[in-house]
């Protein structure tokens, strides 16, 4: 009689699962365990220090009746396979799961697959492996280490400032890294230059910037330089002195690793991190692609890797040569920057080289195709040829000022064809065509003052590159970290960039003054590399906590004695309750500042603060002002609310539409702001 029993396969979420059913057919049983099954108790510190650093595993509350399901049928189940992410965090996963259910973690049964595939899960299936201890043991490590700092200096600040305060080994390093930059942009003093421009009569007409005087480089600080020097100008003849034609090519991205496409969906998609991830594991665990049934469309998401399969590229080539044509085809080849524990797993591709995104647009939610087309788009465009441009550069002379001109023209459009070609640095600047010792005619010269500007606050996407670029996290923490920052009221949203905020000015003071080597970004960085020797060589990892946590403990008992109560001022508005006659006050709220009454608890009036934006509703004439909905997104309401209604979503400006005489909205759209009606049902647009 046949074995009728079934092959179990554990994955993490259960869309996973269904996807994965779907590919291995009636002999196998494909479960969820949802996400982790045993962690750190969250009521306690949960490593026994004493038993050098013993982590105390707990199954997770609220999961008992799942790990029974799976006891249950891992125990019917003639053979047991656990799929968890291809990653620390899933062989973590997989190595508790093991534990619970009684399996020989040196037996072959894991399989991972960088892919949700048909065909790469059935591979998978045919080479199961053991668990990979360096991994566990590297995940552990963060895990304690991370746990020792977070649940010893967190309840510190909780006495010390606030309740509710948190605390991390690389969230505080990068709140330190924000507050850093906003201290530079306050102690930043502007610096006046001038800059002057010709412009000359010809076929076309073009201008030229002066750059240098008797071969010196000009720096001009002052109108009064500025104005000498153009009455010098206005005089003797501007003759070309020389030109230089150079061939120039502009190379393709690497296709996305996980910081650079949470970078590029923030700046192209305006999508935040968290938003990135979230749709790309949806993307990852499959969705319903049609006629090709349930599929996952791009490569695991979590990865610093621009490394791309033989398998891959010769796809890419073949369908690259057949859609575009032989010319465009590069087949190029990556490296990474980094070392290569990172180079576990590909970089973020589609799974199916030849199912393009429009193939997809009904079956995806908007969100959905828009990050699909962005992978897609780069992954192709990194196997193309680069684009070829006509450079040219025109040096021309009146005197002892030298002036000079750059100008390009595109000859190959190469990747640019399917990825880029929107940057000003992408668009043809034509320069006429010009002689050595032609004589030019002058149309005018004239000077613009300018000030140097202070360095930029960091947005989520500049603050994940520059976490990645010091080596402090990983790619998985990128977006909690950006979350918990904004979630702990460190730092706030001024549109898209981020703002500390007091309460993180006085957090990284105390981290800074009492924990000096947790918000160090070069302490944090080799930290990162100790973590990644676990995995990588092997390291003991309980050797690496004992190191750290000496010097550390140290640094807590003296925090706890030196610091004294910190008082978190709030600000007063200079007015009073009109309830209780105590003075208002402008305290955080969970979707920014409001005015509440300084006598809370036992006055609880509050109200929100109005930002009025000098337009005036076109339904009652009182002002509109900048509100926040429940969920905190940014509205335009009338201040007569609730007897009038009127609102935008976005900002009104005051001028009519020509068409209809509603309000005009502005409207951003890849970084140019528009105007357009607010009316629904009128076109216009300007």
């Amino acid at each position: 009689m046949a074995n009728s029993k079934k092959t179990l396969v554990i994955v993490e979420s259960p869309s996973k699962a269904k996807t994965i059913g779907k590919y291995l057919g009636s002999r196998y049983r494909v479960i969820a365990s949802v996400g982790h099954v045993r962690d750190l108790p969250k009521s306690k510190l949960g490593i026994d220090v004493d038993q050098d650093f013993e982590p105390q595993y707990i199954s997770i509350r609220g999961k008992g009746d799942l790990i029974k399901e799976l006891k249950k049928e891992a125990k019917k189940a003639s053979k047991v396979y656990l799929a968890t992410d291809p990653d620390r965090e899933g062989e973590a996963i997989s190595w508790h799961l093991a534990y619970l259910l009684g399996i020989d973690p040196d037996s072959p049964c894991r399989i991972e697959f960088n892919e949700i595939t048909k065909s790469k899960i059935k591979e998978a299936i045919k080479h199961p492996r053991p668990i990979n201890q360096n991994l566990v043991d590297a995940q552990q490590a963060r895990r304690v280490l991370d746990r020792l700092v977070g649940y010893q200096i967190s309840p510190l600040l909780w006495r010390k400032v606030r309740k509710g305060l948190s605390a991390g080994r690389v969230q505080s390093a990068a709140l330190k890294i924000i507050c850093d930059r906003e201290k530079e942009i306050r102690d930043f003093v502007p610096q006046e230059y001038w800059t002057i421009s010709a412009e000359f009569e010809h076929d076309p007409d073009f201008s030229a910037r002066l750059h240098s005087r008797n071969g010196k480089k000009l720096a001009i600080g002052s109108r009064e330089e500025n104005d000498t020097i153009l009455k010098e100008l206005e005089s003797g003849t501007y003759t070309v002195s020389a030109i230089n034609r150079k061939p120039r090519s502009k190379k393709p991205y690497a296709p996305f690793t996980t910081s650079t496409l949470q970078q590029e969906a923030s700046n192209k998609l305006n999508f935040n991190t968290r938003k990135t991830m979230m749709i790309a594991q949806q993307l990852y665990e499959g969705v319903d692609a049609g006629k090709r049934g349930t599929i996952g469309l791009i490569t695991y998401l979590r990865t610093d890797s621009v490394r791309i399969s033989a398998e891959a590229r010769t796809a890419a080539a073949g369908f690259i040569a057949e859609k575009y044509g032989e010319q465009y085809l590069g087949n190029n080849v990556f490296s990474n920057k980094k070392k290569d524990i990172q180079d576990a797993h590909e970089a973020i591709r589609p799974s199916i080289i030849d199912l393009e995104p429009d193939e997809l647009k009904d079956q995806l939610s908007r969100d959905q195709y828009r990050l699909y087309r962005l992978i897609w788009n780069r992954f192709i465009a990194s196997q193309m040829k680069p684009a070829q441009y006509d450079g040219m550069q025109v040096d021309i002379r009146n005197g002892e000022y030298l002036f000079r001109a750059t100008g390009s023209k595109l000859l190959f459009d190469g990747y640019q064809k399917v990825y880029g070609g929107g940057n000003d640095e992408d668009r043809d600047r034509i320069l006429p065509e010009l002689a050595e010792n032609e004589e030019l005619k002058l149309q005018k010269v004239g000077g613009e003052q300018n000030f140097t500007q202070p360095p930029s606050r960091f947005t989520e996407a500049s603050l994940v590159r520059e976490l990645e670029d010091r080596d402090i996290g990983r790619p998985s923490t990128y977006a909690p970290i950006v979350g918990t920052l904004s979630e702990r009221k460190y730092v706030k949203r001024e549109k898209k960039t981020l703002v500390p905020t007091e309460l993180g000015f006085i957090v990284t003071d105390l981290m800074e003054q009492y924990f000096h080597e947790i918000v160090d970004a070069g302490f944090t960085a080799s930290m990162e590399d100790k973590l990644d020797d676990v995995e990588a060589k092997g390291t003991e990892w309980k050797s690496l906590i004992r190191d750290f946590y000496g010097p550390f403990k140290q640094e807590l008992d003296k925090a706890d004695e030196a610091i004294e109560k910190v008082v978190v001022e709030d600000k007063p508005t200079g007015e009073f309750c009109e309830l209780c006659g105590r003075p208002l006050v402008i305290k955080a709220g969970r979707y920014g500042d409001f005015i509440a009454c300084s006598g809370y608890p036992e006055c609880r009036n509050t109200r929100p603060i109005v930002k009025t934006i000098g337009v005036k509703c076109p339904r009652c004439g009182k002002d509109i002002v900048e509100k926040r909905s429940r969920k905190g997104k940014i509205f335009y309401g009338c201040s007569g609310y609730p007897e009038c209604d009127q609102s935008y979503w976005n900002k009104p400006v005051n001028k009519q539409c020509p068409k209809c005489g509603s309000l005009l909205v502005e409207k951003v759209s890849k970084g140019e702001k528009k105007l357009e009606c607010s009316n629904k049902e009128c076109d216009y647009k300007e």
